[in-house]
């Protein structure tokens, strides 16, 4: 697999379970639940949107590390 595919597929996760954990505090604190499938939907939609952002934008992110 490209490095670059694979790391862009990393960043889907990581960005599908930021969202779980999002979603999971909000529950805690204001008590409203949020629907299952709702719940998949979305962090189904954060990941794939991640993974595309970071596929898109990593050649140009590349360049612009500090030494």
């Amino acid at each position: 697999m490209d490095p670059q595919a694979k790391a862009s597929l990393l960043w889907g996760v990581v960005g599908s379970l930021a969202f779980l954990v999002l979603i999971q505090g909000y529950e805690l604190l204001a008590g409203t639940p949020v629907s299952i499938p709702a719940k998949v939907g979305v962090a189904l939609a954060v990941g794939v949107g991640t993974t595309l952002a970071s596929y898109r934008m990593q050649p140009r992110l590349f360049g612009n590390e500090s030494p």
